[in-house]
């Protein structure tokens, strides 16, 4: 039943989004408008410097559309940005999109040589295909998210949340799959890799 109201509104989320970015243009210039109501979380130039939030900084435009409708109807939850995305309108939305994916993404954690947990998330990734959605440098593309140079806590929390099932990805199963047999161990080493990726 909740796998049938999923897809169901998926599916709807889907025709929706497609219909508005043929219905307007996306506009940057109301996008930053909008997010300088967003910057006490996700930084002034969309990076964040606070834990567990995310910088939206060169995320793909239809990543932020898509979290900003799964945020508005209920489907992503988040006590702070549920009631934020039910004020927004689809064309804000849109703007919003615009104007995140403009910006520079922010800079990978340092890494040395040495560090074995970015050896295993190398391993990991490899072995779980992230490029597959992701691509190849990580950047995102469409609905997939950028992973590369995320905050680490975030990338973490997102992967244990999908684990879990608190969290349901744009692909429905993908992430589930994804992360089922990942120990928390595994997901550290994943977030810690990703999160040096430039």
């Amino acid at each position: 039943m909740r796998q049938a109201q999923t897809l169901s509104f998926v599916f709807g989320a889907v025709v929706l989004l497609a219909a508005c970015g043929h219905a307007l243009a996306a506009d940057e210039a109301p996008g930053k408008a909008i997010a300088a109501g967003c910057s006490g979380c996700h930084g002034e130039d969309g990076v964040s410097q606070t834990p567990l939030s995310a910088s939206l900084a060169g995320e793909p435009d239809y990543f932020i559309q898509w979290q900003l409708v799964f945020f508005r109807n209920g489907t992503r939850k988040n006590e702070v940005m549920e009631p934020i995305a039910e004020s927004l309108n689809d064309e804000e939305i849109r703007n919003l999109g615009a104007y995140y994916a403009s910006l520079p993404p922010p800079k990978p954690q340092p890494v040395s040589a040495s560090d074995t947990l970015v050896q295993t998330g190398a391993k990991l990734v490899t072995q779980h295909r992230c490029q597959s959605c992701h691509g190849a440098d990580y950047a995102g593309a469409g609905p997939a998210a950028r992973l590369a140079a995320q905050r680490e806590d975030v990338l973490l929390k997102a992967l244990r949340d999908f684990k879990s099932g608190a969290r349901v990805g744009t692909g429905v199963a993908s992430m589930a799959d994804v992360t089922f047999d990942l120990s928390d161990s595994d997901m550290q080493a994943l977030a810690h890799f990703l999160t040096t990726q430039p």
